[in-house]
């Protein structure tokens, strides 16, 4: 089935320019060009492919029907960013991993939710959503904040005393995390008010043809994504940026920027149920799903990951939570708000980029 739609221009020129960065990066990695320029379009690269693995994962979604299709979404939402971490953990980049997960949290929440309050409000005025709905995420982002404190806290405390392994307990939490994921799962299928997001309209490719995107889309983001953590380190250590500002503010925004738009899209639309729906859930699904696996993952891959966090990333973490719940007490956002988000936001990324 071909691509229909009205933007089916826009989105031949979007899968023409991701198919010639690609390539690109194969071209660059045979040549052995500069460091920087490898990390440029390997970054590049990924926004695109992130995108496509959106759209087919989407398309999927919608010949499977609107509950199924929302699961699709769900699981495979952050695809792309859990490819890239999976990269960086088998390299060793554990200060990486575990900074794009604080990273992903607070980009939905500050950057994400913000940018589509301020774009929105101005285009719509003052907006409405489900406070309900806004409340239940509000919550479940209160409770992955506990969960990935509460070891970093223990570390502080009980390790020093001859207590047990931060490594341990990081695993025993992410069965936690994960077991909670699949009730937020179960009680998305039996309420409406689960509040995992779903697409409008059309499937723009046919069920096969979704599938084999699908599974082109993810073996290239396997492939640019290993380019991408090889040129990490040296990058780092060429222009004088720390490893945390890399993991909390530059792979998140590459693994999830084509969803970050869509979501300020929708937004713009008049749609904010949506619209929270994609950023509130899309950190949600980080904590609950992406971090119990790396953590499950550590141990086998050579290099086990404690969920231990350093007070920067913490309190920027517990800043966008406690934001995110005043924001969903009323049912009702402006532009004013969304700008004050995106302020606190670049505040942390500042405040991340100076940190050594």
């Amino acid at each position: 089935m071909p691509i229909r739609g009205r933007d089916y221009p826009m989105r031949r020129v979007a899968y023409g320019l991701t198919i010639a960065l690609t390539i690109a990066v194969v071209v660059v990695e045979l040549l052995h060009a500069s460091v920087l320029l490898i990390f440029a379009l390997t970054s590049l690269a990924l926004i695109g492919l992130a995108w496509v693995l959106g759209q087919a994962t989407e398309s999927l979604g919608h010949h499977a029907g609107p509950r199924i299709g929302g699961i699709l979404n769900a699981t495979f939402g952050n695809a792309a960013e859990l490819i890239i971490t999976i990269f960086a953990l088998s390299a060793g980049l554990t200060t990486v991993v575990k900074a794009s997960i604080i990273g992903s949290i607070i980009g939905n929440v500050l950057l994400v939710l913000g940018a589509s309050l301020l774009i929105g409000g101005l285009k719509n005025g003052t907006q409405s959503f489900s406070a309900t709905i806004a409340g239940i995420n509000a919550s479940m982002l209160a409770i992955v904040a506990a969960a990935l404190v509460l070891p970093t806290i223990f570390v502080a405390t009980e390790a020093q005393r001859g207590g047990g392994s931060p490594t341990t307990l990081s695993i025993e939490v992410g069965v936690v995390m994960f077991v909670l994921y699949i009730l937020y799962l179960v009680f998305y299928f039996r309420s409406p008010e689960g509040g995992i997001a779903t697409g409008e309209g059309h499937a723009p490719f046919g069920r096969a043809a979704s599938f084999a995107l699908l599974i082109g889309a993810t073996a290239a983001v396997a492939y640019v994504s290993e380019a991408f953590v090889g040129a990490i380190e040296p990058m780092t250590e060429e222009i004088g940026i720390s490893e945390l500002f890399v993991g909390v503010i530059l792979v998140p925004i590459v693994g999830n920027i084509a969803e970050h738009i869509v979501g300020v899209q929708i937004a713009y639309k008049n749609d904010m149920d949506f619209s929270m729906a994609i950023s509130l859930g899309s950190s949600i699904q980080v904590a609950l799903l992406v971090t119990p696996i790396l953590v499950f993952l550590g141990p086998l891959l050579g290099h086990p990951l404690d969920l231990v966090f350093t007070p920067l990333e913490l309190g920027a973490l517990g800043a966008a939570v406690v934001l995110t719940g005043f924001i969903a007490l009323d049912g009702k956002s402006n532009w004013l708000e969304g700008a004050m988000l995106c302020g606190v936001y670049v505040i942390a990324a500042l405040a991340f980029f100076f940190s050594r």
